[in-house]
């Protein structure tokens, strides 16, 4: 079981928290690239949390690029902390081209266009 903690008495959302600490677990190697992750009611369990509120950070992770979900397999650290991070950036940086017009496919014809 990972070992993730949390701080009601953080102004910090719950969600964000557990998101932090699951992260943390990755980038301390707690958690290897392809291990499965408890279930998250499990999680939530001995959180003390809604399996909403795990559910809503593995979310937040999983579009980091850092958690995999596979039906039928559960859910599997994918990355790394530093994938996750190029993929935060990825992400800003369509999203900085779309607001002037520029395509997803545009950006790629761009990117590989660089030395």
């Amino acid at each position: 079981m990972l070992d993730v903690n949390i701080d009601r008495a953080r102004p910090v959302p719950l969600h964000d928290q557990v998101a932090a600490q699951i992260r943390r677990a990755i980038a301390d190697g707690e958690a290897r690239p392809g291990e499965r992750l408890p279930l998250a009611r499990d999680l939530a369990a001995v959180l003390g949390v809604n399996k909403n509120t795990v559910l809503r950070a593995l979310h937040i992770l999983r579009d980091e690029g850092l958690l995999e979900f596979r039906r039928g397999r559960g859910i599997t650290v994918a990355g790394t902390p530093q994938r996750g991070a190029v993929v935060a950036r990825a992400r800003d940086l369509l999203e900085y081209a779309r607001h002037h017009g520029f395509g997803r496919d545009e950006v790629i014809q761009i990117i590989e266009s660089l030395p």
